[in-house]
């Protein structure tokens, strides 16, 4: 990458509005500004020459002054379940994850929203290289956008390395941008925030107008397993992060989603989910998500047996708690969250 593009800026950054702001700056017409959309997010061109119905003056100017992409594909997996793993790197040199997990209905992406992550939670590969900093919003938007390019997508989850809530204002601005008409009208209810949960940020999100879907990383019920899994629970304890989840439902009639990953020996067996069902239960619009953990070497877990799992599924739904059962994908290419960079970092 040329010296000249890492000091550019990238289009991909703007809402439609600022890119309006930024051509009439210029003294150009602000519809173009619909025209310069319509290429990037709905024919999905990778440079400002490709824009031929724009002036040659304009695209120059645009070409001078800013850049489409600034993150480059180092490598890329594909499983033989269909999912795909993608492994950026940013104009920094710092790496990310993005994944594409298709279905018989649907095709999601998975995408980041910083580099590493802070809150090093146990099951999880993210935070084994510590925190390195946030992504810009361009950065979310072009991980989206190749992914895009190579498959049409039709959910968006950010629950890629980082957390989401932490990264809040380039979070909404990226989901404004690919829920506008104009770009790729992916629908918002299509689109899925997860956090390990960051209280302020949910109350935050309580005064959004976009009807995205909430996860909330749970995985215990009880609160020294809990911050032995997660240690953010230390700042957010689970009797205040319920609050929370209980102020969001009952202001936005939204529901939430509760992920929990089942681990062996942790937090799986029938007392666990017993305790789970007591914290919960009278809450209306929820369900749980049930993960049977990754195993990742260097976090040493790894998931109970089939019987347990059931078990543990079958017990919420005695008690009318709707639960799924996320279907192991990649496991052949480490599909996990953290993995792929972490092993390309160890080459």
């Amino acid at each position: 990458m040329s010296l000249r593009i890492k000091d550019m800026e990238s289009i991909t950054g703007f809402s439609l509005g600022e890119l309006e702001h930024a051509l009439a700056a210029w003294g150009e017409q602000v519809f173009r500004a619909k025209q310069i959309f319509s290429w990037i997010y709905k024919k999905g061109v990778s440079d400002f020459d490709s824009m031929s119905d724009l002036s040659s003056g304009l695209r120059s100017q645009l070409k001078y002054n800013y850049c489409l992409f600034d993150i480059r594909l180092v490598k890329s997996v594909k499983s033989k379940d269909g999912t795909e793993k993608f492994l950026f790197a940013l104009k920094d040199g710092d790496l990310i994850e993005a994944v594409i997990i298709p279905t018989e209905d649907r095709v999601t992406a998975c995408i980041s929203t910083q580099v590493g992550c802070k809150y090093s939670c146990l099951f999880c590969a993210s935070g084994l290289g510590g925190f390195r900093r946030n992504l810009a919003c361009s950065e979310i938007i072009q991980q989206i956008l190749y992914l895009y390019n190579r498959k049409k997508l039709t959910h968006i989850v950010f629950m890629g390395t980082g957390e989401p809530l932490d990264n809040y204002e380039a979070v909404l601005k990226a989901i404004r941008l690919i829920n506008s008409k104009e770009s790729l009208n992916i629908g918002a209810r299509r689109i899925t925030i997860s956090t390990s949960g960051v209280i302020p940020g949910i109350r935050k999100l309580i005064k959004e107008d976009l009807q995205f879907e909430l996860s909330v990383s749970l995985h215990s019920a009880d609160e020294a397993v809990r911050s032995y899994l997660m240690p953010l629970n230390k700042i957010y304890p689970l009797r205040v992060l319920i609050e929370a989840c209980a102020e969001y439902i009952k202001k936005t009639g939204r529901q939430i989603t509760f992920e929990y990953v089942l681990i062996k020996g942790l937090n799986s067996d029938i007392h666990s989910c017993q305790k789970l069902v007591a914290l919960i239960k009278d809450l209306r619009l929820v369900k749980v998500n049930l993960i049977p953990a990754n195993p990742v070497k260097e976090c040493r877990i790894e998931p109970p047996g089939r019987m347990e799992i059931q078990m543990f599924r079958n017990h919420l739904s005695k008690h009318k708690i709707p639960a799924t059962l996320r279907k192991s994908r990649g496991g052949d290419i480490e599909a996990a969250c953290g993995q792929l960079r972490l092993s390309y970092g160890k080459k």
